[in-house]
């Protein structure tokens, strides 16, 4: 069963290429943790998409995606928030392209606790805050807006996917934001 969001310019790979590819390079792809923040620029919420794995589990994620060839990484997390948020979301790209953390995805459990199934990526993870309405698409059934302390949570925490959790935790540290 296929969860995610058909992506309308795949890129330069078909799908058996890009099968092939995944098992043998490793995969470069954004993540973003999105964020709404108070008058005075600290985080008071974190949205978190909440999609059925391919085992019909719920599992909370994040907006995330591959860079494409000749795509810049702006351009990809501009993509890939408008596909996940929808395209009312108004997404704040940051100034700088440099990630708040690099995640590196291994197929199986490995030292760095970030796992995908499917492949061997390297992931530039940033915050990006959301300024407008959010309509998540069809892989996802709902966007969650949590507070910090929510999202940190440990019955939170275990709803992540992959590791993900970690994320929102060193993003939110990133941020200046305890837990």
């Amino acid at each position: 069963m296929n969860v995610r969001t058909p992506d309308p310019n795949p890129g330069w790979l078909s799908d058996e290429d890009l099968f092939e590819a995944r098992g043998r390079l490793p995969m470069v792809y954004v993540e973003a943790v999105p964020v709404r923040l108070d008058p005075l620029g600290f985080v008071n919420e974190v949205g978190t998409l909440l999609q059925a794995d391919a085992d019909g589990t719920m599992v909370r994620s994040l907006v995330s995606g591959r860079v494409l060839y000749r795509e810049t990484i702006r351009a990809a997390l501009l993509r890939h928030m408008e596909k996940d948020l929808g395209p009312l979301a108004f997404p704040q790209l940051p100034i700088s392209p440099v990630p708040f953390t690099v995640a590196e995805y291994f197929p199986a459990p490995s030292q760095t606790g970030f796992t995908d199934d499917r492949q061997h990526a390297v992931s530039l993870a940033y915050i990006i805050p959301v300024t407008g309405e959010c309509d998540p698409r069809q892989d996802a059934l709902e966007l969650t807006w949590m507070t910090p302390q929510e999202v940190l949570s440990e019955d939170v925490q275990l709803e992540f996917s992959g590791g993900r959790g970690a994320l929102v935790r060193q993003a939110l540290a990133f941020a200046g934001v305890g837990g």
